[in-house]
């Protein structure tokens, strides 16, 4: 691990006296700055070779566990004539800590996940024009069709209806029943993590214990009081909730379901962004992911069960299997706690973890996941 993080501490120190600028189209723009209207042509016109790209305006900087900024583009007559695209939305390692921390795995899933898995699936979910890293300067770009003004993305502060979140779960059957027990899951994507496994990298890697725990312990106002005094179990317990997903059968997963990640289009239908968790996992993460976090604790104790029954309906018709509901309902009270943490390293992030979601955002989530394990006796389902 040392050596990986010294090669990429060297890597990006030589970007940085050297300044390259991205123009051929293997090349990797090592910052937004570094990105030409050459390069841009080779990406954006590469089947049109009478068009290109004579310029390039970047958006305002915004960051959290990647850099992400939409790129405004000028074509020549032809290009303007053929209606490509006047803009794109981006995301990339364009700091050092960006680098380092999306070094374990997550540059491999995302764009395994628009390379690979993305062709394959009819779900809502954006589209990209490249997806590449670096493997040994973890430099990377994701370049996604931009969704302006079509769809409108989540937030802690939007009250979901019963309906949108049912999309949610029919998006998330659509993937998780297509995969299921997939040969691919031991083929073209075997390189993949499975969640137990990128789980002991992070901790590996980035202290992921002591940040959950300092997290945990920095929530204390939003926790239910029950839950707070059994504090020295919940990095045991959650660590064998991790574990289940290698115990579990396996489908992919998107990992990181918090509501900010979902979008509603222009004509109402639920779509799902921000990719770079994708692993081989059990299902139940990223069903009571989605509903911890989408909605309120009223609503959550109101519709959990009904959700679950027509998430397992919607995933048995998509090609995973019919799974008998108390089943169900057990892996998903214990990926609570697999949920939790990652909201609790969010909150106190350290070292070489940028700073990742606005506080009040975090506190919400943290106690809707917190709560929806009080409610459900979490912590008594792993014993």
């Amino acid at each position: 691990m040392t050596s990986r993080i010294e090669r990429i501490k060297q890597r990006f120190s030589e970007d940085a006296r050297n300044d390259p600028p991205a123009i051929l189209p293997g090349d990797i723009p090592w910052r937004y700055e570094a990105i030409t209207p050459e390069w841009m042509t080779h990406i954006l016109c590469r089947d049109h070779p009478e068009a290109r790209v004579v310029r390039i305006r970047l958006d305002t900087a915004d960051s959290g566990t990647s850099n992400r900024r939409r790129i405004f583009l000028d074509y020549n007559e032809a290009g303007r004539t053929l209606g490509l695209p006047s803009s794109v939305f981006c995301k990339a390692t364009a700091d050092l800590l960006n680098r380092i921390l999306l070094s374990t795995s997550a540059l491999m899933s995302e764009t395994s996940f628009y390379n690979q898995i993305r062709p394959q699936l009819a779900i809502e979910a954006p589209e990209a024009y490249l997806a590449t890293y670096d493997p040994e300067s973890f430099a990377s770009i994701v370049m996604l069709k931009d969704l302006g003004d079509s769809a409108t993305f989540c937030n802690h502060r939007m009250r979901m209806t019963k309906e949108q979140v049912q999309d949610q779960l029919l998006l998330l059957a659509t993937l998780h029943g297509h995969f299921y027990r997939s040969p691919q899951l031991d083929g073209e994507l075997g390189h993949l993590f499975r969640y137990d496994q990128r789980f002991a990298a992070l901790d590996r890697d980035h202290d992921f214990q002591g940040m959950c725990e300092a997290g945990f312990r920095a929530a204390a106002n939003v926790l239910p009081p029950g839950l707070a005094r059994r504090e020295a179990e919940i990095w045991p317990a959650t660590l064998r909730a991790s574990a289940r997903h290698g115990e579990l059968p396996l489908t992919i997963i998107h990992g990181d379901v918090h509501l900010k990640n979902w979008y509603i289009t222009r004509e109402g239908r639920m779509g799902l962004g921000d990719w770079q968790v994708t692993s081989k996992g059990h299902w139940s993460r990223d069903v009571v992911y989605t509903i911890a976090t989408s909605l309120t604790v009223e609503q959550r104790r109101a519709w959990e069960k009904d959700l679950l029954a027509h998430y397992l309906r919607a995933f048995a018709a998509a090609g995973g299997e019919a799974v008998p509901f108390d089943e169900a309902w057990l892996n998903y009270r214990q990926q609570l706690l697999t949920t939790l943490a990652w909201w609790t390293m969010t909150l106190t992030p350290a070292g070489d973890v940028p700073d990742m979601q606005p506080r009040d955002i975090t506190l919400e989530f943290i106690q809707r996941i917190a709560t929806a394990m009080d409610d459900l006796d979490t912590l008594d389902s792993m014993l």
